[in-house]
């Protein structure tokens, strides 16, 4: 059974991290200035790991047509040692010391800028895997990007993920970071609430009334701080359930353990 479970795997071709853990950071220490990010250029799709959709964990994933204009804001993970050599969803070998990530929908491969947004480092990766299929996580960063960003000592950190497509001119907003970077202290920033700009951002909607039966439900759990907010998207309202602001990852990563026991999922951690 063991054996057409990893056969079944490898033909969907998803990432590693669903069904493995406890990852690590290589031995030896790495010089990351010598490392230099990846460069754009324009790639065909890849042959593996481009289906339309696949199901990991019960849940179906559908891969993007398109990378233009992408941008989205949430946690970044990293995984390392563990998988080093081993093929990922693309088909190329995982290489712990390469500026590369993985992700659950976009298009294989892509190429991305990461933007940290606690301390404004920035890098570019290539986006030739599948995953983190952890809930409220948006991209999972080889550890040579990790490292760059600055986000391997806590293990995840928030991030802008804006993807870069050749020949075309992004018309989205550049992320931007509050000036002097140097003091916002992650140890303070993750333990108080006050000015806190993390939100869990539980579901969207078209109909208010639906917005408002789902924080009813929450409202029945020990959750503080939930609302539905409004706002415009492609001239229509939308309305999103949000917890928070929170008090960093332990917090969010306490709620999304708390919700998943009540059967919600599909969590995204946004930073306003």
């Amino acid at each position: 059974m063991l054996a057409m479970l990893v056969l079944v795997l490898d033909a969907c071709s998803p990432h590693r991290s669903f069904i493995e853990s406890d990852d690590y950071a290589p031995a030896q220490n790495v010089d990351i200035h010598k490392i230099a990010d990846a460069k754009p250029r324009y790639e065909p799709r890849s042959a593996r790991g481009n289906p339309k959709s696949y199901d990991v964990n019960g849940q179906t994933y559908y891969v993007m047509t398109s990378n233009v204009n992408y941008v989205e804001r949430g946690t970044a993970s990293w995984y390392g040692s563990k998988f080093h050599g081993r093929l990922t969803s693309s088909g190329d070998p995982y290489n712990m010391y390469a500026m590369t990530a993985a992700h659950k929908t976009l298009p294989l491969p892509t190429y991305a800028r990461v933007t940290n947004l606690q301390n404004g480092k920035s890098i570019i990766v290539k986006i030739n895997d599948r995953g983190p299929f952890v809930n409220g996580r948006i991209i999972d960063l080889s550890y040579v990007a990790a490292q760059k960003l600055e986000i391997t000592k806590n293990g995840t950190g928030y991030v802008e993920v804006r993807a870069i497509t050749p020949g075309y001119q992004d018309t989205t907003k550049t992320a931007t970071v509050k000036s002097k970077p140097a003091q916002i202290h992650p140890a303070s920033y993750q333990h108080k609430s006050h000015g806190s700009n993390l939100y869990l951002q539980v579901g969207i909607f078209d109909k208010r009334d639906n917005a408002e039966q789902l924080s009813t439900k929450l409202s029945r759990l020990p959750i503080p701080d939930i609302r539905v907010t409004r706002d415009i998207s492609n001239s229509q309202p939308r309305y999103r359930v949000r917890i928070g602001p929170v008090n960093g990852d332990h917090e969010a990563d306490q709620l999304i353990k708390m919700l998943a026991r009540q059967g919600i999922k599909g969590f995204r951690i946004r930073v306003d």
